[in-house]
């Protein structure tokens, strides 16, 4: 394999170029793979504590009545999650900028044929209405072609990845209907209460899918090039 810094060839038993000290290809995408697999465990982990703790806080709820019920002390006991999402957003962010950078990578050492540019790695992302649909196709298209998969395991594949866009979509609309909701009523407070722990399993369960997608093709194109 040659070097990515000097173009000397790295024999494949060391992981290190022999001229210039420089890691090989294959272990800087496994590096880079790992930390973007951590991430999202990460964002994984606080959604679903968010998750939790809005439990927690409605459970509460579920014995007041209208007379008894204080929308003033309901309504302060929930306005931290707003911002709890918002920090979860900003992570999410954070991770996507290192998750693109990868993909960025998988996608040109995939064999291919592929049925979008690399280009549309990042430009599928940041164009309105293009990244409604586009960015799950690309992670799609480089998932089967870094491995030699059957109908089945695409079709699995597809699943998985599909999954992953729905919950993030749902994870994005519910944590907006969760920041713009109030909490006037009992009735109000209690759907707020299911909104955001609606919005934190949906965020849960897409980093959890994302890291599927990771793996697997982390995996592919580190055991091809060994």
């Amino acid at each position: 394999m040659p070097c990515a810094l000097c173009g000397d060839i790295i024999p494949r038993t060391v992981a290190r170029c022999p001229h210039c000290g420089a890691w090989a290809r294959r272990r800087d995408f496994r590096a880079v793979g790992v930390a973007v697999f951590m991430l999202l465990g990460f964002n994984a982990f606080i959604a679903l504590g968010s998750g939790i703790s809005l439990l927690r806080v409605g459970r509460p709820l579920r014995t007041e009545t209208h007379d008894t019920y204080d929308p003033v002390g309901t309504g302060r006991a929930l306005a931290p999650y707003a911002d709890v999402f918002a920090v979860c957003a900003v992570l999410a962010g954070l991770t996507g900028l290192l998750y693109l950078g990868w993909l960025w990578r998988a996608h040109r050492q995939s064999p291919g044929p592929h049925h979008h540019h690399r280009a549309w790695v990042v430009l599928g992302w940041v164009l309105p209405v293009v990244n409604l649909w586009l960015p799950p196709r690309v992670v799609y298209d480089v998932w089967v072609n870094s491995g030699r998969y059957r109908t089945a395991e695409r079709q699995v594949a597809g699943v998985v990845v599909a999954g992953w866009w729905t919950c993030l979509l749902l994870a994005l609309l519910l944590a907006r209907l969760f920041g713009a909701a109030h909490a006037d009523t009992l009735a109000d407070a209690r759907f707020d209460v299911h909104l955001g722990v609606a919005a934190a399993a949906c965020q849960a369960l897409a980093a959890a899918l994302c890291m599927v997608t990771v793996f697997h093709i982390t995996r592919l194109q580190v055991v091809r090039d060994d």
